[in-house]
């Protein structure tokens, strides 16, 4: 049973987060400074996922079977992934708190260019902070198993290190992104609506929701986790099936989290909507028979003009606004504006109506989260799981 569960949240999860990786990199109107990050996070997500058949496989044969270098590859993917997340969340907090609070002053800094240099350091510096997993990550000769092996003092290290972990992966970001939405509480409370700014304001507020809704799951996902871990740390829980199932229940919430992620884009923004479905969308005959692919801005062009074309044709005056930033850019026209009747009449195609994807509309997606391995029984205060092996007692 717990085969099957993993199996269903690796597919949920690798499909989800691949869907939002490529949703990024494929259309230019997605690459902005929140969708960056958002990136990184999904990239984080991904190597998380691709962890779990291989402790999956440990679980059901009780060892590990792939030896000691991949041991070391997979705990070490599988920690980076929590690193990275709280990590970019802050970032994406920052980010928001510096759009909201100073959306003059931060216009130079919050660039796509700036998004990608704050990523990638992101990356090496969660690196570092998991260099003791890299270190001391092995097959255990005891119980032949991918873990931690700490030296002599064993509890001393273990203890140190989910109090390193804790403070450093987890409570010490929180602690920076809950100041950086109290004081965009504060600003939005003092400073009146004023007028020309107010669909700005708006889009910049959706934004900011739907970061505070991501980092919400994320804590309410990863909180019972670290509290088990610590209050195990004062006092030594017993052992028993009620105990063993909370610790469970912790673990699957852990697991959970990469794969709620891309369903949290998908409802809270309009560009990741919209992106998802034209990804998931089956084209019509009409758009492949006219060489028109949909949503590719670089897709080549035939003389016969198309539904798509008439939308293009009356659109072009109009304003482009990406609800994800603070640019507003006018579009071009797509074709030479007729000065006469005859012209207007030779120039002016008959247009049918946009092609649509028959039976797709608004889909909500079921969340599968479990944990890669079933844990049978309660750590004891010289066996705390380390952050990159969740799921081995």
């Amino acid at each position: 049973m717990t085969a099957v569960i993993s199996l269903t949240v690796f597919m949920v999860g690798l499909t989800g987060n691949t869907l939002a990786i490529y949703v990024v990199l494929r259309y230019a109107k997605m690459k902005t400074v929140t969708n960056i990050y958002i990136l990184n996070l999904a990239v984080a997500d991904e190597l998380y996922i691709i962890g779990l058949p291989f402790l999956t496989t440990q679980n059901v044969l009780s060892y590990w079977p792939f030896g000691s270098f991949l041991c070391r590859v997979v705990m070490t993917a599988d920690s980076m992934n929590q690193f990275t997340s709280i990590f970019c969340l802050t970032v994406m907090s920052i980010d928001r708190y510096l759009a909201v609070v100073h959306p003059i002053r931060s216009t130079k800094w919050r660039h796509p260019r700036v998004a990608k240099v704050v990523s990638t350091a992101v990356w090496a510096v969660s690196f570092v902070v998991v260099l003791p997993v890299v270190i001391f990550s092995d097959v255990q000769d005891t119980f032949n198993s991918c873990n931690m092996n700490w030296p002599e003092p064993k509890n001393v290290w273990s203890t140190a290190f989910i109090l390193y972990t804790a403070t450093v992966g987890f409570f010490g970001p929180l602690l920076i992104i809950c100041l950086c939405y109290l004081l965009i509480v504060i600003k939005i409370k003092s400073s009146g609506a004023r007028a020309g700014f107010t669909k700005r304001r708006r889009s910049e507020r959706k934004v900011t929701r739907m970061v505070v809704v991501i980092v919400v799951v994320f804590v309410l996902c990863w909180l019972p986790f670290f509290i088990i871990n610590i209050v195990n740390l004062v006092v030594i829980i017993p052992e028993s099936s009620a105990t063993a199932g909370i610790y469970f229940f912790a673990v699957i919430l852990s697991y959970a989290n990469s794969c709620a992620n891309p369903v949290l884009y998908g409802f809270l923004s309009d560009n990741f909507r919209q992106s998802f479905r034209k990804v998931l969308c089956v084209r019509s005959v009409r758009c492949k028979a006219n060489g028109v692919d949909d949503g590719d801005p670089s897709a080549p062009r035939t003389e016969k003009t198309t539904a798509h074309d008439c939308i293009r044709l009356s659109t072009r005056n109009q304003a482009y606004h990406d609800p994800q930033s603070s640019q507003i850019s006018p579009q071009p026209p797509s074709s030479p504006i007729s000065h006469t009747a005859a012209d207007l009449h030779r120039s002016t195609p008959s247009c049918q109506p946009p092609p649509t994807c028959p039976g797709i509309g608004p889909t909500t997606t079921t969340v599968t989260s479990t944990a890669a391995s079933t844990v049978t029984c309660m750590v004891t205060r010289a066996e705390l799981p380390p952050v990159g092996a969740l799921t081995t007692p």
